[in-house]
């Protein structure tokens, strides 16, 4: 069941059946949350540029293959960053002064429908393509994931902020989504951050935030600790962002934005990955190495959200923009040197299988 909830607003709940896996729970009394990065499978405006493959009715792990779709269908709680607009509005879209820094992206409802068969419950829609065709698409696309019982956040509207989800058991995942944009919940605000996490805390029992964050390209793959520019937008500091949310009762922070891979981090005994790079950016995103990483992080909680276990998975994505699972580890070998160069004094510890070891988290799967 999913539970849609509200930040110091009164609003009705919204409940929808979810199909939910529960494959740790099942086995281990644990919860999996998988999480991937960027995520945007084909726009058709201004003209379609889409994957044959991907149709209506197509069985998306034919296309990303089994081994990948067992990853994500693996999870208690799958989340992506949902990375444009979802919906058939006709418009009016955003206005592009420059079309080598600027892109709209409207995706078709069904793909929604992809997400859920590969076992996404979870999405963000604080990101800045969730604008291009205004408030009405940003609604249009978080009702057409609500509809189909994925949970969304991130949009700074009664009623869309933050959600909770109820797994089979009972236990209440807490999502916020927080961004650099005109409509989101904004991560620069670290007080109204923290306060949102603190009414999650209260109300769940495993409390996930993510963050569209930081610089971008191949030239921003470090944690810098300070305020991050791009194009002469304030980013944040997401390493300020991040340990503030922790401080304030997060569990697991997921990191997005800037379209490579960055360190992860475990931060008083919680799980921090400052970003997942793109996970399925289909036709107009720049995948020339390292945008091609698809890093995916696997983390096993209990029901109180303490970490047990942490793993990256690495995919990769063929060109334009497919994702398929990478044998030779190449994401996890660039987030173990980038955490060890963020990182020094850390302990962290990747295992030949992508296991994490640090302090204060506990032991391996």
């Amino acid at each position: 069941m999913l539970t849609i909830a509200c930040y110091r607003i009164r609003c009705a709940a919204v409940a929808a059946v979810m199909t939910i896996s529960g494959a740790a729970l099942a086995e281990t009394g644990t919860y999996r949350i998988i999480g991937v990065g960027d995520t945007m499978m084909g726009s058709d405006y201004p003209a379609p540029v889409f994957d044959a493959r991907l149709t209506a009715n197509a069985d998306p792990a034919s296309i990303i293959g089994r081994e990948l779709a067992a990853v994500l269908k693996s999870g208690d709680i799958v989340f992506a960053n949902y990375e444009g607009t979802i919906h058939s509005l006709p418009g009016p879209a955003k206005r592009c002064n420059d079309p080598r820094l600027c892109y709209v992206f409207r995706s078709p409802p069904f793909h929604a429908d992809v997400l859920k068969r590969l076992g996404f419950n979870i999405v963000s829609l604080a990101n800045n393509h969730s604008g291009d065709f205004g408030d009405p698409g940003r609604i249009a696309t978080y009702e057409t994931f609500r509809r189909i019982g994925i949970a969304a956040g991130g949009p700074d509207r009664d009623g869309m902020r933050t959600a909770v989800m109820q797994l089979r058991d009972g236990t209440r995942v807490g999502f916020a989504a927080f961004g650099h944009n005109p409509g989101l919940m904004w991560l620069t605000n670290i007080k109204r951050a923290q306060d949102v996490v603190r009414d999650l805390r209260k109300s769940s029992d495993i409390v996930l935030i993510s963050v569209h964050a930081g610089a971008e390209g191949a030239n921003a793959l470090k944690v810098t600790r300070a305020k991050e520019m791009f194009v002469g937008e304030d980013r944040g500091n997401v390493f300020e962002f991040a340990r503030a949310v922790v401080d304030a009762g997060a569990d697991v922070v997921l990191g997005h934005g800037p379209h490579v891979p960055r360190a992860v981090e475990v931060y008083k005994g919680k799980f921090i990955a400052y970003s997942l790079g793109n996970f399925w950016t289909y036709g107009r995103f720049n995948l020339r190495p390292p945008a091609n990483l698809a890093p995916i992080a696997d983390i096993e909680v209990d029901k109180r959200g303490r970490i047990v276990s942490a793993k990256i998975h690495s995919a990769i994505q063929d060109m334009p923009g497919v994702p398929r699972m990478d044998r030779v580890q190449s994401a996890l070998k660039m987030i173990a040197r980038l955490t060890a160069e963020d990182f020094p004094d850390a302990g962290i510890r990747f295992m030949p299988d992508g296991r994490i070891s640090a302090p204060g988290l506990g032991g391996g799967r």
